[in-house]
């Protein structure tokens, strides 16, 4: 039996039966994943594939949100001029974003509104969808290039299609800015991650669009009194049929890939999810029980007392497991309400796990050479350099419960021979993915390390301790001399003083990271 069968959820295990992603394998073998770092990276890459697409290719996407004038690789790479370019070369171009709020709310509706309003103009079909649990969002990221050649390309991750993306290993930040926390500066430095994924696995990520997009429900079920904007898109109630599928995605590569997403119950159901999927819950679960060696983390958000248990149940089964989680410096808005909020649930999460693995738990955020925190928005999990993650997901009950999300869970048949050759202690073997994967984010992060200073999670993990006790010590002695290297600080989030414990507790769990499971999961603590 592979050691696939030990990583990756089972169908009985992902716990939705109406999903068709399991009407063969649970997963897919022989894929290639190219993981890219940094938006500027995912978006030239997107920006080639795009302007080389023609008559009898297919593009579509999913967003949570998308500024039609991002530029993707210099002017005139605007992302809906590529679209709207492609649909007049004869392709087909479909799409579902967000439907999103007002921006005077600080989201996204009327740039969501204009991406579809310019591709939808071409000829394409940009839908924007508000079928979500209320308070919810489609927070799923995905762009598929189906090709009449066969060269078939997906891009999944955290990177949306919008303006403060598309920052690259400088990060100096996006020249299309978005307005945050005035300490992450003018144009905020950004770290992302987005993976290039061909092979077996887009049948099953084109499977997943086409389970949303063939939703009978109307896309403003819940407030039709906003027909107006769907109109000024030339958006119908209900998405138009799509082709068939093509033959099946042939094998290219060494990688297996399970797709797995969040949804959560409600009114009218998803026929598809008919009860909520929680199969990215369920793959975190299975896998951090597994670990042994090192769970390494970058995450937007790292809250809830619920995820933190279950880092902390693995700290106090395996007594060797380290654990490093990369978290942004400031809430992206820390504002008198919005930061205590935030904060909140990450001073919780962090005391869940520190109890339970003390200083085998390490915290960081980072930033630049200027000394303005970057701004911390990839999701990616790397458990004993086997199993790894990259997707739309954070660490909250938000995203394991709540809103709509995509993520790949991936494993590489090929094994990484260096010492350790078994993390794990079990024969899984280090896997040259994710074990490269790690690399080449740690030496990025931690600046002039050696890479077999960093292949030992023991001897990695001091190498973060000391990376960021010399910044932050010269930080502390006034920054005399040249900088230290690495971008690494430790992450010292500010108390939420008592006069908003209270409050900033109840509203973070209605309104920040709300609880989406049916109550009977609640109750019993499962997902």
């Amino acid at each position: 039996m592979s050691v696939a069968h030990d990583w990756f959820l089972s169908a009985e295990e992902r716990g939705n039966a109406a999903t068709k992603l399991d009407a063969g394998p649970a997963w897919s073998d022989g894929s290639s994943a190219i993981p890219h770092v940094h938006g500027a990276e995912y978006f030239r890459r997107l920006a080639a594939e795009l302007r080389t697409t023609g008559a009898g290719d297919r593009v579509v996407l999913l967003d949570w949100r998308g500024d039609a004038d991002e530029r993707l690789d210099g002017p005139g790479s605007e992302i809906g001029r590529l679209l709207a370019d492609a649909v007049r070369r004869g392709v087909d171009v479909r799409g579902l974003v967000w439907r999103s709020h007002p921006d005077e709310e600080k989201f996204s509706e009327e740039e969501n509104a204009r991406l579809a309003e310019v591709v939808n103009d071409a000829g394409g079909e940009i839908l924007l969808d508000e079928r979500v649990r209320r308070f919810g969002s489609h927070h799923q990221k995905l762009v598929l290039i189906r090709r009449a050649d066969g060269e078939d390309v997906a891009f999944v991750g955290g990177i949306d299609l919008c303006h403060g993306r598309n920052d690259d290993e400088k990060h100096q930040g996006d020249p299309q800015a978005i307005a945050m926390d005035a300490r992450y500066g003018d144009t905020p430095p950004w770290h992302d991650i987005q993976v290039e994924l061909r092979g077996p696995v887009l049948d099953d990520l084109d499977r997943s669009f086409r389970e949303r997009w063939e939703d009978p429900t109307p896309m403003d079920h819940r407030n039709p009194l906003r027909a107006w904007i769907h109109r000024i898109v030339r958006q119908p109630r209900r998405a138009s049929p799509l082709p068939p599928d093509g033959p099946s995605t042939s094998a290219v590569g060494d990688i297996s890939v399970q797709v797995l997403r969040t949804y959560p119950p409600r009114r009218p159901r998803y026929p598809f999810a008919p009860g909520g999927e929680r199969s990215i819950a369920r793959a975190y679960l299975k896998a951090i029980g597994r670990a042994r060696s090192l769970v390494y983390v970058e995450d937007q958000y790292l809250w809830s007392r619920a995820v933190a248990g279950v880092i902390a149940d693995a700290l106090r089964r395996s007594p060797d497991l380290r654990v490093i989680a990369v978290v942004p410096r400031y809430p992206d808005r820390n504002g008198l309400l919005s930061g205590p909020m935030e904060r909140v649930g990450q001073l919780e999460a962090i005391d869940v796990v520190r109890r339970a693995g003390g200083d085998r738990v390490a915290i960081y955020d980072l930033e630049n050479e200027d000394g303005i925190p970057i701004y911390l928005h990839a999701k990616v999990c790397i458990v004993d350099d086997v199993w790894m993650t990259i997707g739309s997901d954070n660490l909250n009950l938000r995203s394991w419960t709540h809103d709509s999300e995509l993520t790949c869970a991936l494993l590489d048949a090929r094994r990484d021979d260096r010492q350790p050759a078994d993390p794990t202690g079990r024969g899984d073997g280090a896997r040259v993915l994710p074990r490269s994967t790690r690399l080449g984010l740690w030496r990025e992060h931690l600046g002039e390390v050696e890479v077999d200073d960093l292949l030992d999670p023991v001897r990695g993990f001091a190498a973060w301790q000391h990376a960021a006790e010399a910044l932050d010590a010269w930080h502390a002695a006034g920054r005399p001399g040249p900088r230290p290297p690495g971008r690494v600080r430790r992450h010292d989030p500010e108390p939420v003083r008592w006069w908003g414990l209270g409050w900033a507790h109840g509203l973070h769990r209605l309104a920040v990271d709300p609880d989406g499971r049916p109550r009977s999961m609640r109750r019993s603590g499962t997902f």
